[in-house]
């Protein structure tokens, strides 16, 4: 009998094991990030734990996509990509994968070794783009934002040589791997170089001569939840310490001035597609 109790008193406290593993399990939000994102979210997790919410952060490499992890239950939220990257992922694959907050804008700027002022982009100027659709679509845009040519009416985001309208400088437009734009500026007289591959070159955004800015908003990257966690009370705090201008100050810090920190409403943020509209 003695060894009967023995054993329903062991079952029972590897019930309240089992118990308490869940609810503490419940209590964390795994995060899926990138690796460049690491000391952002390090400093999120610092602030979160003090308001009682402990992040895990789940870092996914080049070859896993985090909005796939978040599809699949494998985090809670991922903070990684821009809208346009959002609503492409959820269109290509039938998600319905929802921004719930701002976080920063990683612009790309036009740079160059010869010049310094917009005024000095010349007709006829050579200027190299990354040469992938959705980078050169950008580039194009950015050039646009500053009047020195007009896409044409039906600009779905991607580039190409048949999405310019008017090109009244006659730009040459010169189509290049993106990793190699800070290499070919000395065969151009400007590039448009992504964020990454500038500071990998040793590029600071301040040493653009212009950049994208928040009226980019497809450009502007989002904290994603799945549909049904939108108006998730934690996932929101967690948008609200992200947005904090403490956490701006160190992301603007961290990031030597790269990174522009953007505190936008969702209703805002959703009119996005009028970017495409001019």
């Amino acid at each position: 009998m003695k060894k009967i109790q023995n054993i329903i008193g062991l079952l029972s406290l590897l019930f309240l094991l089992v118990a308490c593993t869940k609810a503490e399990d419940s209590d964390v939000v795994k995060v899926g990030i990138r690796s460049s994102e690491i000391k952002t979210w390090e400093y999120i997790k610092e602030q979160a734990a003090k308001e009682n919410i402990h992040l895990e952060l789940v870092t996914f490499s080049a070859q896993y996509d985090p909005n796939q992890a978040l599809a699949e239950g494998e985090v809670d939220i991922n903070a990684f990509q821009h809208v346009a990257y959002l609503n492409l992922f959820n269109e290509n694959n039938g998600t319905d994968l929802q921004a719930i907050g701002t976080t920063i804008m990683a612009p790309i700027g036009l740079y160059s070794n010869q010049y310094k002022r917009i005024e000095d982009i010349k007709d006829g100027a050579k200027i190299a783009v990354p040469n992938d659709p959705s980078n050169w679509g950008r580039a194009l845009l950015l050039l646009q934002e500053y009047n020195l040519l007009t896409v044409t009416d039906n600009f779905d985001g991607n580039g190409g040589e048949d999405r310019i309208q008017d090109n009244p400088k006659n730009l040459t437009i010169v189509p290049v791997d993106g990793a190699t734009t800070p290499r070919v500026m000395e065969d151009t007289d400007f590039a448009i170089i992504n964020n990454g591959v500038a500071v990998e070159a040793g590029l600071l955004l301040k040493d653009a001569i212009i950049h994208e800015n928040e009226t980019a908003k497809p450009f502007i990257n989002v904290i994603v939840a799945k549909p049904e966690d939108k108006d998730n009370a934690k996932l929101k705090k967690i948008v609200e310490i992200y947005q904090r201008k403490e956490t701006a100050d160190f992301v603007s810090n961290i990031s030597k001035g790269n990174y522009i920190p953007v505190n936008m409403s969702l209703d805002e943020l959703a009119t996005w597609k009028t970017f495409y509209s001019y």
